[in-house]
């Protein structure tokens, strides 16, 4: 594991602090969780755009029908 140093302000040096006495939690493990959550956010409004974004994709939307069409009609001979 890989040594990380970092200045953070006062006020918030002092919630970790609480914060981590408090759930009886080192403060590294409580800003690691913290921040695997805050990376796992950002990745998931990447997503959201993407996904807004393809939606105004014709060509895209055009692909997403065609792959649903074959994918009833699969169903409906019992082939899925």
């Amino acid at each position: 594991m890989s040594t990380f140093t970092s200045t953070l302000p006062d006020d918030l040096l002092y919630a970790l602090a609480e914060k981590a006495k408090s759930l009886k939690m080192p403060k590294n493990k409580l800003i690691e969780q913290a921040l695997r959550l805050y990376l796992d956010q950002l990745n998931k409004a990447e997503y959201i755009k993407s996904y807004k974004a393809m939606s105004q994709d014709t060509d895209v939307m055009v692909l997403a029908e065609e792959g649903m069409d074959y994918y009833c009609r699969e169903l409906e001979e019992g082939k899925v």
